[in-house]
């Protein structure tokens, strides 16, 4: 990049400072995959107070990335900043080095965004041929790729209808066929199967993992954490447009840890009390008239299992057994927004 370039799009020119091309470390064994999004400070204010503030952020290539949080927390204003339709206020970014927004950077990925709209009087396969066009693939390259794409997404024999006569959910493979046809570096993709049915959300779910073994790097923004959970390498949970934890997926399930207990002489009453008392989020998983039970408790830590097993026979209740359960993403993503373990709350 020459000198004078613009690093950020925040209405001054300034000096370009090119971000590290390898992740940095010196230990045995760190990663060297290349960077492939990186974000320092990014900042988005809109008038009315809503975007995001000081979003610090590093993706390696080949990784797929989940950017999780509840609706209007900021995630698609990040997107949009990352593939250059919106500038931010403040901080900087690079998509393999390069400044997002210029046209080095834009011409490494491929987008789908929420909102998606598509012109209504050319068929699916013309729409994707344009997208080709714009993309400045070859003729030959075009003739190739849009046919398989279309294939790949699940509209081949739909290919020739006018998209008018789609539904939301062909709309959105159709729009994954555009942001592909390119065969971008990044793909950013915003809700992708938001419109799609149980076996539509399946395939598309086997064609990530497929891109992502060939080397492609995903950013995901969706709500279905089972798709992020088994996709994702790492995770970032967002929320008043600010980051409240980011990690892999491994590493923030095992913050809160879940206890599963099965115990003998237990009685309804005994339920909030455990909640009262030790203040830990406690749910009745199953019980027998007999008096036997299974409760699946959130702890702040695994050292605290002793005092748990502990307090339990205190009650004149009869362990059985105890181990660590996996905790879910879903369950992990509510209990950070909420403060509190939904677990522990009555139906």
């Amino acid at each position: 990049m020459g000198q004078g370039r613009p690093a950020v799009h925040d209405g001054r020119r300034q000096p370009v400072r090119r971000q590290a091309g390898r992740v940095q470390g010196q230990a045995a064994g760190a990663d060297k995959r290349v960077t492939a999004i990186q974000t320092e400070g990014l900042t988005k204010r809109f008038d009315n107070g809503r975007g995001c503030s000081d979003v610090s952020i590093n993706v390696r290539e080949g990784e797929a990335f989940g950017f999780l949080g509840p609706n209007g927390a900021g995630k698609s204003t990040c997107v949009k900043m990352l593939v250059g339709l919106i500038f931010p206020t403040e901080g900087r970014a690079s998509l393999f080095g390069e400044p997002i927004g210029s046209l080095a950077a834009r011409r490494l990925i491929g987008y789908l965004p929420e909102l998606y709209r598509y012109q209504e009087w050319l068929t699916g396969e013309e729409v994707v041929r344009l997208h080709a066009r714009l993309c400045r693939l070859p003729r030959a390259e075009a003739d190739r790729r849009v046919p398989q794409l279309l294939e790949r997404v699940g509209i081949g024999l739909r290919s020739r209808d006018r998209v008018k006569n789609y539904s939301k959910g062909m709309q959105q493979r159709l729009g994954l066929a555009c942001a592909l046809v390119g065969d971008p570096r990044i793909l950013f993709l915003d809700e992708p199967s938001s419109a799609m049915d149980p076996i539509g959300r399946s395939e598309v779910r086997e064609l990530l993992h497929e891109l992502k073994a060939q080397g492609k790097t995903i950013f995901l923004n969706s709500h279905l954490m089972e798709d992020v959970e088994s996709l994702c390498d790492r995770v970032a949970l967002l929320n008043n447009g600010r980051i409240l934890q980011q990690g892999t997926v491994e590493e923030v399930l095992q913050q809160r840890p879940v206890w599963r207990l099965r115990v003998g002489g237990f009685i309804p009453s005994l339920l909030d009390w455990l909640t009262g008392e030790t203040g830990l989020a406690v749910r009745l998983a199953d019980s027998e008239p007999d008096g036997s039970a299974v409760l699946e408790v959130e702890l702040e830590n695994d050292e605290q299992a002793g005092w748990l097993h502990a307090t339990i026979m205190d009650q004149g209740m009869t362990l059985y057994e105890s181990a660590r359960a996996r905790t879910r993403l879903e369950e992990w993503f509510v209990t950070e927004l909420s403060g509190k373990s939904h677990r522990g709350e009555k139906a």
